[in-house]
Formats: structure tokens, C-alpha cells, sequence
């Protein structure tokens, strides 16, 4: 190849291919002109890889060649690249001098390109109004001289512009011609820079998945090209901040520091994406330590809009870690206002700080002027935004003691919210978004606590609890590559569980698992909703249809745990006690059942259990025990809650009760089913003692059901068999991964069965039995929202499950289904045919405890 432009173009299209030809080209001695084009490539490539300093050598000795050939426009050229080079390696004021001069020096086509390197430079500085100045003079020169490469990458730099000032329509434009240019001149690696750019249109658009979708493709690309991208990183993890996922936006920004070397631009945009992310994670001093060293190397590059971002991180961590004094106060003032100057995205968040902290001072005009400044988040940016708009305007009516006002923004609020929950697809990304919603439903549930009014606080308690288990619309056709890799993981589990067994290494496998719970958890991400979601159940419609259950709903707020009780239209409200206190009983419980289910009881212990028990009610019920009066009960925890062994309590122990995520939940599972299919099916998964004989007994009850046992109970004939019936039962050795729930997994004859199988149904069974360890469990995520075998199981229409909250004792567990199972048949709800199991138990310290282990969640 003899021609530098194509080799430049190489460069960008692909950088492998151009690196081999540049060190051919080298080796071969050729003239200067020629060499300065091969080093002016060599940079391009390992700019764009973060090796600044072996770019900016090579860009020295390409400057130096070029001015030997005695070509003026190949000396201005290779300037312009230096001067971005350097002011991406973090030497902004010498980058902009360079570029300055190369501006100067440079007219027509050769103008185009120079003044499009420079505004890309001040486009990173923050300096966007001059950016778009640059970018519309260099445009039109460049499409006069056909130069379509070029015209492409200054529209692709301007979309970049028009997305900071939120200009959606005029982004989109750009970046559709500067995508046809590439694909027309065959530059593959800025085709792939345009699909990772479409991420930003479809946040603004507040469509995560498809924003998911765009960067997994992207990085594809990339990859294929055999090139790293920081900016791909920092903009994954932002869409997974917007998602609620900030621990893992932290683990893949903190990757991507490691992988960038040198004090450059997009080291301190990893750290600041950093910062963020630990912030949101509830990692304050973490954020500190990051969101410090992003700002000094923003400083140092002379780039005052992000170190404004990176400050404000600094005093929101600052607050998050319990500092409210003044000085945090007139930080947070100050910054707001200056975000606002500089049209930072993180102005209105930081206007919403400034404006809490004036009031919490008693400063309420000011408190007034920076929340109003925040509310206008409600009708502008990203949809998934706009609850905090809503936020604002809450605590701007609340500081005014508006209470009507407050408490009708927090509606408007909750309902923005909503609307963004129903626009993902995936249960895993619904869940987190409940984070939207829950500071508004407090506000209304404070206002209740403080009118001492039950009936408000049960409303504004079901107004956001459980959303996301809202029933989901009929799955699509399978998606063949989600079920093969979760095949594949399910092999490679196999493979891990004799590899330990023989005492064999792991590691090769256990990368292979890593590998695969990636591509599984983006699979998942990207899928669109279905369609509209069903409505929520309005809270005034439940006092109406309780018949002749008692509710107890139980409320976490601001540290203190709240119960209402409700029964035919007699509601009341009670306050139990410090939330903190609750969960340790809870801990202390489960840690004794946990060791009764290894079979050696100890002299004493269904004394000590009867004792636990009763700390345990004091706890969780305190006063509102005096409610109960031998009926069903009902019980909505709040999330921090969800995994008590509710029988263990005296005052529930020969009472038919229920668990349930929330009353609106339990009301849609008592609505009789949609088909009439009465399929019963039996799974007995391998390794469990005298599961074979309880199988078979539980069979002889039913008419003819399926039962897959031993070497039948595969992953592919379970889920088929689960699929639409209206009674499953599966005894396997079950585990609960708390890193990530949606792994947690039943054993099956192939290995693990996950949560992510179960979502592959059509329908789930409407009753289901989980006779394994743990089934029960899951993670409190955002609010009260749960993250688990239940989340995946509620929307796909199972209205009753049985399931343990700690590991069981698997013998003494056969008898129990047994019992449970008879009930069943004799029509018992799910909490009255537990009931009765339980009290055959008898007083063998291990099989009450095995029977307090299980809860009836649902109807």
C-alpha cells in the first residue's frame, strides 16, 4: 500500500491490519513523506488504545518527517493529530495551542479536518458552544471537497455536541448521514462507533434495553477489530447507573482504570464514571477517593465542566457519608449553580442536594430557588429522570407545608416512574428501577405516620410496593441463543461440580462460567417489554376484598418498623419498633435453624427455639399481635424482611398465614385462573435421601401426574413439563446466589436449573412446591422490591409457592411435603395445608424447625 490516506483510513477501519502494514512500511526504508504517513498511523492506533506516550513519539518523528518531505499540508495534518493527541494524554493547554496553530495554518479541505480535531478537543473540555462554532465551519468545507470520511467524523463529533444540549432530532441527523458515509467508504471501526453512539439517543429516549443492545454490539465490534474503547466503558457505565445496577457499573469502570495507562482524558473520565458508581452503590468514602483523583486530573487538563461533575460527586459523598454542616451546604450551593453555567447533566441532581441541605438548615428561601431548579427535571431529559423532577417539586411543596401540593407531585412522580418501570423488558432491570419511585412513596407514608392515619399509610405503602411483579404479557418466541448459552452454563457447572469432586482444578472452568453469566445477564437486558403491563391494583380496593383475612402490612421507615392491620374496613396502625432490631432477630432465627437442619439437636432446643420465637414476634409484631384473632392472616413485609420463618412465632403457629411481596399481589393470586389445565407434575432432582419414596407417595394422591425423577429430570423436559401446569412439586438440592439471585438454581440430572430458565417459560405453574433448600430466598433491592426465584415466578402467573427461607433438613422434609401435598387435595390454601403439616410434626426439635423453614408466599 503506497497511499497515506488509505493508510490513515486503515488505521481507523482496522487497526490490526494497519499496524502490520505501517511496520513493513518502516522496515522497507521508504521516502520521508511516506514514513510520516506510517507513523501518523501508528499513532492513530495506539491513541486509540490509551498509549498516548508511544503516540505522541511517534507523532514527533511523522512531524519531523513531514517537514523533511517539504509538504506544508502533511506538517499541518500531523500537527492537528498531535495537538488532539496530546490534549487526550492530559496536556490540554499545549493540545490547544498546537491545534490553534494548525487552525491558523490551514484553509479549504485540510481546514475541515483541523477545525473537526479541535472541536472534539473542546467538546471534551466542556467548551461545547465553540465546539459546535468549529464543527459548523468545518462541516460544509469538508462535504464541498467530497471528503466524506472526514464530513462523516465531524457530524459524528457534532451528534456528540447535540447530545449534551439534548437536541435529540438534530443528533439523530447527524449521526445517520455520518453513519452512511462510513458504511459507503468501508470504515469498520467508525461504523462501530456509530452503533455505540446510538446508546445515547436511546437513553435520551430513556429505552435502556435498546441503549444495552447498542453498546453489546459495539463492543462486539470492537473487538473483532482487536481494539479497546474507553469511551465504551464510561458510557456502559452509565446506562447501568440508570438502570440501578451500580455495583456492577463500578466493577466494569474500575476494569477499564486498570486497563488505560497515564494521566490522560479518558483515565479521568473512567475515574469520574468510577465515583458515580460507587456514590450510587452507597459507597461514599470509595466515591470520595475517586471522584478526588478525577478532579485534580481534570484541573490539571484544564477542563472545568468535568471537574465541576467530578466535584459535585465529591460534596454528594460528602453528604451521603452524614456531613450536612454548613460548609457542606455552601459547597453543594456553589456547585449547583456552576453545573448550571456549564449546562452540566448533573446540574438539577446537584440543585436537588443544594436544595435539601438549605432546608435541613432552615434556609427555605434558598432551599426554594435551587428545588425550583430541580423540578424542571420533570418535564425535560431522559424519562427515567423525571421522578426526580417530581421529587423536587415535592420537597419544594413540603418546605412551603403544601401538604396537598407535595403529596400530588409525589403521585405525578410515582406515575413517571411507573411509566419507565413498564418500558423494560427484563425482571432484573424493573426491580431496580423501583429505585425511582421509593423516596416519593416515603413522603406520603411520613405524612401518614404523622397524622397517626392508617388507612394513608396502607395507600401510600401499596402505591409503590412489588411493581415489578406485575403480571407480564405473553413471552415472544424463544430466544435459541439464550437457551444455548444457558445449556452451556449448565454443562460447565456440571463440569465444575466433578472437577471439585475429583479435586481437580477449576480455573479454566470457572472463567468459561464467568464468560457465560455475562452473555446470559446482557441477553436478558436487551429484551423489549412485551407489551402494556397489567394495571396496579388500586390500594383503596383492597380493604373492600380481604374477606375474612387479616392483612398485616408491615412498613420500614426512617429506621423504624410500622405494622397496619386491616380486616373488613377496620384498619389500624401500630408502631413496632426499630427496623435494625427486627433483622437481627430475623438473623438470629435463621442461624438456629440452620443448625437444628443438620440433624444433631441439642438438649434444650425447642426451648431455645420457643424463646427465639417469641423475641422474634416482639420484633416483627409487637403490639399488633393483639389483632390476630385466629383467622388467616396475610403478611406483606417490607423487603429488609422477606426471609422470616413467620413460624416460628407463637402467635401464628396454629394459624393458616401467608407471606406475600404486597396486598395487591395477594389479590390478583385469589383471582381464579385464566385456563382450565390441571396438569400435576413431580421433579425429584439427584442427591437427596428418601426423596424417590416421597415422590412416589405425593404421586399416588394425584390422578395421573408427570413425574421426572433420576435420570429424566433434565433442564429441557422439567421446563417443558412446568410449562402451563396448575401443580408442580420439585424436590432438588437448591442454591441461593446472593452476588447475583437471578443464578440461583435448583440441581437438576444436567446440572443446575437457574432463575433465568424459569423466566424462559410461557407460564409458570400456578402452584408450586419447592421442597429444596433456600427456594425461598431473595435480594432487597430497591425499596421493598425483591430480586429472585419469586420476581420471575409472580409476573409468569404462579399465585401460590411453598419455599424454604434456610437450608432444610431433607429427610424430615419428605414427611412435611407429604402432609402438605394431602391438604392440597382436600382444597386447603396453600398457609392452611402448611398449617396443618406443621402441627403433625410433633415435639422433635429438627422437624420443627424444618417445618418453621417453609413459608407459604402468595394465596
Amino acid at each position: 500500500m503506497a497511499d497515506g490516506d488509505e493508510l490513515l483510513s486503515l488505521a481507523f477501519s482496522r487497526p490490526v491490519d494497519a499496524l502490520a502494514e505501517v511496520n513493513r512500511l518502516i522496515a522497507d526504508d521508504v521516502d520521508d513523506r511516506l514514513a510520516s504517513y506510517a507513523h501518523h498511523a501508528r499513532a492513530l492506533v495506539v491513541r486509540e488504545e490509551g498509549r498516548f506516550t508511544e503516540a505522541i513519539a511517534d507523532l514527533r518523528t511523522a512531524l519531523r518527517l513531514a517537514r523533511a518531505s517539504g509538504d506544508p499540508d502533511r506538517v499541518v495534518d500531523v500537527q492537528a493529530t498531535l495537538g488532539l493527541t496530546l490534549a487526550r494524554g492530559g496536556r490540554a493547554a499545549a493540545g490547544l495551542a498546537t491545534l490553534d496553530a494548525a487552525v491558523k495554518a490551514s484553509s479549504g479541505r485540510l481546514a475541515g479536518r483541523v477545525l473537526m480535531r479541535r472541536a472534539h478537543h473542546l467538546a471534551t473540555m466542556g467548551r461545547r458552544s465553540e465546539a459546535l462554532a468549529d464543527l459548523n465551519r468545518a462541516i460544509p468545507l469538508l462535504h464541498r471537497a467530497g471528503d466524506r470520511v472526514w464530513e462523516a467524523r465531524a457530524r459524528s463529533c457534532r451528534f456528540g455536541v447535540h447530545v449534551t444540549f439534548g437536541r435529540a432530532r438534530l443528533a439523530e441527523r447527524d449521526l445517520a448521514v455520518a453513519e452512511r458515509l462510513f458504511i459507503q467508504e468501508g470504515q469498520e471501526l467508525e461504523v462501530a462507533t456509530t452503533i455505540h453512539n446510538r446508546a445515547e439517543l436511546a437513553v435520551l429516549a430513556g429505552d435502556l434495553p435498546a441503549a444495552l443492545a447498542c453498546l453489546d454490539e459495539a463492543e462486539s465490534r470492537y473487538t473483532s477489530l482487536g481494539t479497546f474503547i474507553p469511551d465504551l466503558v464510561f458510557d456502559r457505565c452509565k446506562v447501568l447507573l440508570a438502570a440501578g445496577l451500580a455495583a456492577e457499573a463500578l466493577a466494569v469502570a474500575d476494569a477499564g482504570i486498570a486497563r488505560v495507562e497515564g494521566d490522560t482524558s479518558e483515565r479521568a473520565e473512567l475515574l469520574f464514571a468510577a465515583a458515580r458508581a460507587a456514590q450510587a452503590a452507597g459507597r461514599p468514602a470509595d466515591a470520595a477517593v475517586r471522584a478526588g483523583a478525577a478532579r485534580d486530573l481534570f484541573r490539571a487538563q484544564r477542563r472545568p465542566w468535568w471537574s465541576a461533575r467530578a466535584a459535585f460527586v465529591l460534596v454528594q459523598s460528602r453528604y451521603d457519608a452524614g456531613q450536612r454542616d454548613n460548609r457542606t451546604e455552601t459547597m453543594a450551593a456553589r456547585i449547583a449553580d456552576r453545573l448550571d453555567e456549564l449546562h452540566a447533566e448533573e446540574a438539577g441532581a446537584a440543585h436537588l442536594l443544594a436544595g435539601r441541605l438549605a432546608a435541613a438548615h432552615g434556609r427555605l428561601a434558598r432551599a426554594d430557588r435551587h428545588l425550583a431548579r430541580a423540578a424542571a427535571l420533570r418535564r425535560r431529559g431522559p424519562a427515567f429522570g423525571h421522578a426526580a423532577g417530581w421529587l423536587a417539586q415535592a420537597l419544594r411543596a413540603d418546605t412551603r407545608h403544601a401538604t396537598a401540593a407535595a403529596l400530588a407531585a409525589c403521585r405525578r412522580g410515582l406515575a413517571a416512574a411507573a411509566g419507565h418501570q413498564q418500558r423494560l423488558g427484563a425482571v432484573e432491570l424493573r426491580i431496580h428501577a423501583a429505585a425511582y419511585g421509593t423516596e416519593l412513596a416515603a413522603i406520603g407514608q411520613r405524612h401518614a405516620v404523622r397524622r397517626d392515619d392508617a388507612r394513608m399509610l396502607l395507600r401510600w405503602s401499596e402505591r409503590w410496593r412489588a411493581g415489578a411483579l406485575a403480571p407480564a404479557p405473553m413471552r415472544g418466541p424463544d430466544d435459541p441463543e439464550l437457551a444455548g448459552d444457558l445449556a452451556a452454563l449448565r454443562e460447565v457447572m456440571r463440569q465444575i461440580d466433578a472437577a471439585r469432586a475429583a479435586g481437580s482444578g477449576t480455573a479454566d472452568l470457572e472463567h468459561d462460567r464467568r464468560r457465560l453469566e455475562s452473555a446470559i445477564r446482557a441477553r436478558t437486558r436487551r429484551v423489549a417489554p412485551g407489551g402494556a403491563r397489567a394495571a396496579r391494583v388500586a390500594p383503596d380496593d383492597v380493604l373492600g376484598r380481604l374477606d375474612d383475612h387479616l392483612l398485616i402490612e408491615l412498613v420500614a421507615l426512617d429506621g423504624v418498623l410500622h405494622a397496619v392491620t386491616a380486616r373488613k374496613g377496620r384498619v389500624r396502625l401500630h408502631v413496632v419498633g426499630p427496623v435494625a432490631a427486627a433483622v437481627r432477630e430475623v438473623e438470629l432465627a435463621r442461624f438456629m435453624l440452620r443448625r437444628l437442619a443438620r440433624g444433631d439437636a441439642p438438649p434444650g432446643a425447642l426451648e431455645r427455639l420457643g424463646q427465639a420465637g417469641r423475641l422474634l414476634e416482639q420484633a416483627l409484631l409487637g403490639p399488633a399481635v393483639s389483632d390476630l384473632d385466629g383467622r388467616p392472616v396475610v403478611i406483606a413485609p417490607p423487603g429488609s424482611l422477606h426471609a422470616v420463618p413467620w413460624a416460628m412465632l407463637p402467635a401464628l403457629r396454629q394459624l393458616a398465614w401467608c407471606v406475600t411481596p404486597s396486598a395487591a399481589v395477594w389479590l390478583r393470586a385469589r383471582q381464579p385462573p385464566a385456563t382450565a389445565d390441571r396438569r400435576v407434575v413431580i421433579v425429584v432432582g439427584p442427591g437427596l435421601k428418601g426423596t424417590v419414596a416421597e415422590a412416589a407417595e405425593i404421586a399416588r394422591g394425584y390422578g395421573r401426574p408427570t413425574v421426572l425423577a433420576a435420570g429424566q429430570a433434565t433442564a429441557a423436559r422439567v421446563l417443558a413439563a412446568l410449562d402451563g401446569a396448575r401443580t408442580a412439586h420439585i424436590a432438588a438440592h437448591g442454591l441461593f446466589r446472593a452476588d447475583n439471585p437471578l443464578f440461583s438454581s435448583l440441581r437438576l440430572a444436567d446440572g443446575p436449573l437457574t432463575v433465568y430458565d424459569l423466566g424462559r417459560l410461557r407460564r409458570a405453574p400456578r402452584s408450586l412446591i419447592l421442597s429444596s433448600c433456600e427456594s425461598g430466598m431473595a435480594a432487597p433491592v430497591a425499596g421493598d422490591e425483591l430480586l429472585g426465584m419469586i420476581s420471575v415466578l409472580v409476573p409468569l402467573g404462579t399465585t401460590s409457592l411453598l419455599a424454604s427461607v434456610v437450608p432444610v433438613n431433607d429427610e424430615v422434609t419428605a414427611p412435611l411435603m407429604v402432609d402438605v401435598h394431602a391438604g392440597l387435595r382436600r382444597g386447603a390454601p396453600f398457609g392452611a395445608a402448611l398449617a396443618a403439616a406443621r402441627s403433625r410434626t410433633g415435639a422433635d426439635p429438627v422437624a420443627v424447625a424444618t417445618a418453621s423453614a417453609f413459608i407459604a408466599l402468595g394465596h
